[in-house]
């Protein structure tokens, strides 16, 4: 059995990571790999009730280490559930969002501190990393001139361009130090272009499978 292969998707509100989850996995499935798509947080029941909870745009929402702590919450459950078992069964899965955008949000964002976020990187996964990242980059006015033209915001798209900057920051500078795991994307382009330059960064490891 092939070994499965976990691909997540990350960047700032409106740069398109779930339409090109979608488009990725489909890809991935017409190459002859089986996958599954997910997101976080959430992709287990239960994980989507602590999203709900994150996500709620009405009230004054949790304190930032509570925030903080609900994302890894859901994170281990989502693991624990989902994505340990399909890899292990020799799944691909293509995740809209992992530690990554803690690091980004929680880190960048509410400036809660890298090693805290690393302590609980190490409980939570153990020796898992994904095996390829794409960070889907675009100026913040852009991508939040798409993110407010959709439907209600939840609460982090309501949150200040200078907030966003920040987390922005934070993205570039982790795909910076990590250049082997980390794939670009200019996501200001149309987006059948940005969807060919997705599938295009992980044909390696498809190819290699």
């Amino acid at each position: 059995m092939h070994p499965g292969r976990f691909i997540t998707l990350e960047g700032i509100e409106g740069v398109g990571k779930s339409t090109q989850a979608r488009g990725l996995l489909e890809s991935i499935l017409a190459a002859g790999h089986d996958a599954v798509a997910t997101r976080e947080p959430g992709g287990t029941p239960l994980a989507d009730r602590i999203r709900s909870i994150l996500l709620d745009p009405d009230g004054k929402g949790p304190e930032p280490d509570t925030e903080a702590l609900l994302v890894f919450a859901a994170r281990a459950e989502h693991l624990s559930t989902l994505v340990r078992p399909a890899l292990a069964a020799g799944r691909w899965v293509v995740c809209d969002r992992f530690t990554d955008a803690t690091y980004a949000y929680q880190g960048g964002g509410r400036g809660i501190a890298e090693d805290r976020i690393a302590a609980l990187e190490r409980w939570v996964h153990e020796d898992l990393v994904p095996d390829r990242t794409i960070l889907l980059d675009a100026p913040v006015d852009v991508a939040l001139a798409r993110a407010h033209g959709r439907a209600k915001a939840d609460r982090f798209e309501r949150e200040t361009t200078a907030f966003f900057e920040r987390a922005r920051s934070v993205y570039l500078a982790r795909a910076r130090a990590e250049p082997a795991r980390f794939r670009v994307v200019d996501a200001h382009a149309d987006p059948d272009t940005v969807g060919l330059r997705v599938v295009e960064s992980v044909r390696d490891l498809v190819d290699g499978a």
